[in-house]
């Protein structure tokens, strides 16, 4: 009669414990892995994100410098008093020596209905004046003789009469103006309503 025996081999403690490090050094390894990688992309969406912010302020303040320029050039000598015409599209112009005030708004001017708001109508505008401050370079990768980037070209700005004013001291005015960063994506839009006294209650009424 024969008798099968079944050899039990133990492992020993020490070899246990050595495997039990490797399985967890092996997942801490995996989270510090995921955790860098999810980091890097952090940074890297961030700085998209700055880009834009700072592409988005770039094109604020260009439209900011057209529109302050708009105000200024209302108020130099009879600009304001010449009065308004109609005006008709297209009539982009570079000249700002020779702008004029328009008795309609933009969106008008552009055959778009009456109360359009000036974000609907499609860029660039093909009406009012493009303007170019010193020292502002409008070729993208060119820097301007202060060392800022170069701009997708020229802000613009475009005035409109609105009539007397509410106070009846002078004369409304509705200045919209544009301004794009250095990708032609990026613009910003601005619009004041200006008053200039002059003596006069309205110039555009008939």
């Amino acid at each position: 009669m024969s008798v099968s025996r079944i050899a039990t081999v133990r492992i020993p403690r020490a070899a246990r414990e050595r495997g039990i490090a490797l399985v967890t050094s092996l997942l801490l390894l995996i989270v510090i892995t995921i955790l860098a990688l999810s980091m890097f992309r952090g940074f890297g969406s961030q700085e998209k994100i700055a880009g834009n912010l700072r592409e988005k302020d770039r094109a604020v303040h260009a439209a900011e410098t057209a529109q302050q320029y708009a105000e200024w050039w209302l108020l130099q000598g009879s600009n304001a008093a010449i009065g308004s015409v109609a005006c008709t599209a297209p009539a982009l112009s570079a000249n700002v020596n020779a702008t004029q005030i328009c008795n309609q708004t933009l969106p008008t001017a552009l055959g778009f209905a009456a109360g359009t708001p000036i974000a609907s109508v499609p860029m660039p505008w093909t009406m009012g004046y493009t303007y170019t401050p010193p020292n502002m370079s409008t070729v993208p990768g060119v820097p301007g003789p202060n060392g800022d980037p170069g701009y997708a070209g020229p802000p613009g700005f475009y005035i409109a009469d609105m009539g007397g004013a509410a106070d009846g001291a002078g004369e409304a005015y509705q200045i919209s103006a544009y301004g794009v960063a250095s990708s032609g994506s990026t613009v910003a839009i601005v619009e004041s309503t200006y008053e200039v006294a002059q003596g006069v209650t309205c110039l555009s009424c008939g």
